[in-house]
């Protein structure tokens, strides 16, 4: 018995999509794009018919709600251009003339046969392997029956089966869950586009696939942005498993004797570290202090600054002896100035994991993780994305430093907003407090899951000449 070859899956041309589909849709299918007005379907559609033009395919776009005027301008916004891709315009105005091959009908007037032959008609004439519908609505209003809408849209899928045509149908969320539910039902695959606007800050999207016949999709939402000349991009959410798992931890040193000794010998490949403390503490000269050590071994760092300005960290390195601008121009240190605001936890995991796995970094600094959490409106879904994201970092060998801000300056009464003590493997916490006239910086290895590690607490010294930990001196015995 001779084994079915299994058909290549189609690609969306939308960077992202692609990977939570496991290599694109299947063939010769129905499938649906979903979403509000202005989520991103539109765009979507063109990149997925400009992603057959390159492929050398034959593609039409089949509009019932937008000239071919307002595709055109989509497409010159993000730099595209409409070559390739015919448009067959019915349009609701007679004033509108096309073009010699696209077909111009008035909707108002129009009968649904007749829509449906001049559609069929294109489509053997023009024979494309991908189509796109634009769009649903305006057929639910031409038929106003239910049932004969859902007997148009399976003729509909079986004329496309039959001539081997992937069909992008795209529709706007109006509330007639009884429609939805009848298209969902015919569709081989359905998208949903979902974008909110928060009280502050850009609008946020995501995409789910919530249906896809015969692929194992990764299932919920994704992140996903517009940008100017990429259409839409999606960042699908970090699966740990990803990774390959170190076998062997190996031990990353600060190049202080004295804090090294604290830990044990070192902090340990494949780990993650909270630095908590108040504002002044030494938390980010700590984080500064690591990657040094690291870049002067010869390993590649990585630093993600939500707070911090660029030139702020390399002066503030500078001062302490720490010349970290020489290996960022060499590329050794990469360092990423995000707008908290501008960034979701989707893209910012895929950016981190994509320079970890193009760069072999070994050390990942994120400043400050406070800042990171304090930009987004669901904090609590952020801790479960970064978990994700740092169960792929450890199982690449990362040591990854999480620097954590706690409240006030001074005193007892100290605290963070949300807990995130249980993401790190090692939780080093630094205090300040007033001591004989002076303020001291006091450093204590709070824990550490793997292997022994010092308990006492010790003076952390930030000089001009370096930065040194003062040991424990226990009181003689009697």
């Amino acid at each position: 018995m001779t084994k079915r070859k299994i058909a290549k899956p189609v690609a969306t041309g939308v960077a992202g999509l692609d990977e939570i589909l496991r290599g694109g849709l299947p063939p010769s299918n129905l499938y649906m794009l979903q979403g509000a007005p202005g989520a991103g379907k539109t765009t979507a559609a063109l990149q997925f018919l400009r992603a057959g033009v390159e492929a050398g395919e034959r593609c039409i776009y089949v509009s019932l709600s937008q000239t071919a005027a307002e595709l055109e301008s989509i497409a010159v916004s993000h730099g595209w251009t409409m070559d390739g891709i015919r448009v067959e315009e019915l349009s609701a105005s007679d004033a509108v003339n096309g073009a010699a091959d696209q077909t111009i009908f008035q909707t108002a007037e129009l009968r649904l046969d007749e829509t449906r032959q001049a559609i069929e008609k294109a489509i053997e004439e023009h024979k494309p392997s991908r189509l796109v519908y634009d769009s649903l609505l305006e057929i639910r209003l031409i038929t106003g029956d239910t049932p004969r809408f859902r007997r148009e849209l399976i003729g509909f899928k079986a004329f496309l089966a039959k001539r081997n045509v992937v069909a992008l149908l795209l529709d706007t969320q109006n509330g007639e869950a009884m429609n939805g539910e009848e298209v969902e039902g015919i569709a081989h695959g359905v998208i949903r586009f979902d974008k909110t606007l928060e009280d502050y800050g850009a609008v946020r999207r995501r995409i789910e696939v919530s249906k896809m016949r015969g692929v194992p999709i990764a299932d919920g939402y994704h992140d996903m942005a517009i940008r100017e000349g990429q259409g839409v991009v999606v960042f699908p959410r970090i699966i740990p498993g990803d990774a390959s798992d170190v076998e062997k931890p190996e031990l990353i040193k600060s190049g202080v004797e004295t804090l090294d000794a604290m830990f044990g010998g070192g902090q340990e490949s494949g780990t993650t570290t909270l630095v908590i403390g108040q504002s002044g503490t030494g938390k980010s000269t700590m984080a500064s202090l690591y990657a040094t050590a690291a870049l002067k071994r010869g390993e590649n760092v990585a630093l993600f600054l939500f707070e911090e300005r660029l030139e702020t960290f390399f002066r503030r390195s500078e001062g302490l002896g720490m010349d970290l601008r020489k290996f960022h121009k060499d590329g050794a240190l990469v360092i990423k100035d995000f707008n908290p605001n501008e960034i979701s936890p989707g893209e910012f995991a895929q950016v981190v994991q994509s320079i970890v796995k193009t760069d072999k970094t070994r050390v990942v600094v994120i400043d400050s993780f406070t800042g990171y959490l304090n930009s987004l409106p669901q904090r609590d879904k952020a801790v479960r994305d970064i978990q994700s994201l740092l169960k792929y970092l450890a199982r690449s060998g990362v040591l990854t430093m999480l620097i954590v801000a706690q409240h006030g300056l001074l005193g007892q009464n100290v605290g963070i907003d949300v807990d995130v003590s249980f993401l790190g493997d090692t939780v080093l916490l630094l205090r300040i407090a007033e001591h004989e006239g002076r303020l001291r910086r006091n450093i204590t290895v709070v824990k550490k899951r793997h292997g022994p590690h010092d308990l006492f607490v010790h003076e952390l010294m930030i000089q001009g000449s370096g930065i040194s930990v003062v040991p424990y001196n226990p009181l003689p015995e009697s």
